[in-house]
């Protein structure tokens, strides 16, 4: 269905819907929509206050993504029941009837996008969510060198656990400040990457940044990278960028995280020409013959533990510690993702 027809078809359902007589027992007045999806229907809605609201199918088990909660739109799951039928939703509201006109476009964005992505509709939502937000942010500083490699190297991790389970981002702390990059139970895995052609020297941040887990396992994986030159060679940083967010189950939440590093899609024009090949990778488990500098270890020596911005380089450069064999990789990555169900 085209725009303007989109367009008509919701502002013609809200103006009925506002002309309903409010009565107790209804806190919606609902209009289903000639919009499908795999999941059901879309509707429009109008509660008690007002407010337009627009309606998403999901499964009863779908969680909905937190934080969006006024004071303009508010965004929560809701169950809606009659005689014949039960259905849960996501349900978008605006909450400032002076702003309805704005609000219908992004609901026409929204009705618009859940037909293309019928199969999955509330990732259709976030994405226009997370569209219509990116209008209102400033331009990112471009990203560095190292500050490049090193997400390559995140995002490659990244992208082999959302290949499993493409709930998978909800295990990469890292860029919300986790000492450790990726979490799920018991078991962590810390990545490191590089550009230098010898050498296999990961500079580690913090007293924590080696700490294992309480009774887990902490893993280190280190790449070596080089940037590539050409269309042919390597892989391209915003590939990889690309094949998260078309993985993952919200790409909104993706977003987020890649926003908190530095990165936004709008600044993807700065990045078209990287490309990295990865020449060598290694996977460690850390352990008590493993070098490293924690602050738990300095508390078992009995080393008061006052100093803050540790920064250190590990030298993994000769042959021991031992990377684990290439074949063990995969089931680590296996049981971080069981761990975290």
């Amino acid at each position: 269905m085209k725009e303007d027809a989109l367009r008509k078809l919701v502002e013609d359902r809200w103006t009925a819907l506002h002309a309903e007589q409010i009565t107790g027992e209804r806190s919606l007045r609902v209009s289903q929509l000639p919009v499908a999806s795999d999941s059901g229907s879309l509707a429009v809605a109008v509660d008690r206050s007002g407010h337009r609201h627009v309606l998403v199918p999901i499964h009863a088990h779908r969680k909905v993504r937190p934080g969006l909660d006024g004071p303009v739109l508010s965004l929560r799951k809701r169950a809606l029941e009659d005689e014949e039928t039960y259905q849960t939703y996501a349900d978008l509201a605006c909450m400032r009837n002076d702003l309805d006109d704005l609000f219908t476009e992004l609901c026409v964005d929204v009705l618009g996008a859940v037909e293309e992505l019928p199969d999955n509709p509330v990732k259709a939502l976030y994405r226009v969510l997370d569209r219509w937000r990116t209008l209102f942010q400033a331009q990112a500083v471009p990203l560095g060198p190292e500050q490049l490699a090193g997400l390559f190297g995140e995002l490659t991790v990244l992208n082999r656990l959302l290949v499993k389970d493409p709930s998978a981002h909800r295990l990469w702390h890292g860029p919300e400040g986790h000492h450790h990059d990726f979490t799920g139970g018991a078991t962590a895995v810390e990545v490191k990457a590089s550009t230098t052609r010898e050498g296999r020297r990961p500079r580690i941040h913090g007293l924590d940044q080696l700490d294992v887990p309480e009774g887990g396992n902490l893993l280190l994986a280190w790449f070596r990278l080089q940037r590539a030159s050409g269309n042919t060679a390597g892989t391209a940083f915003v590939d990889l960028v690309e094949q998260a967010l078309r993985l993952c189950d919200d790409e909104g939440a993706l977003l987020n995280l890649l926003a908190f590093v530095g990165y936004r899609p709008a600044d993807s024009s700065h990045y078209h020409d990287v490309r990295f090949v990865i020449s060598e990778e290694r996977w460690y488990r850390v352990g008590p013959d493993f070098p490293g500098l924690t602050g738990r270890a300095l508390v078992d020596a009995g080393v008061p533990v006052s100093i803050l911005d540790v920064e250190y380089t590990i030298d993994l450069s000769g042959e021991t510690p031992a990377p684990l064999p290439s074949d063990q990789v995969p089931q680590l990555i296996e049981g971080l993702i069981r761990e975290s169900a």
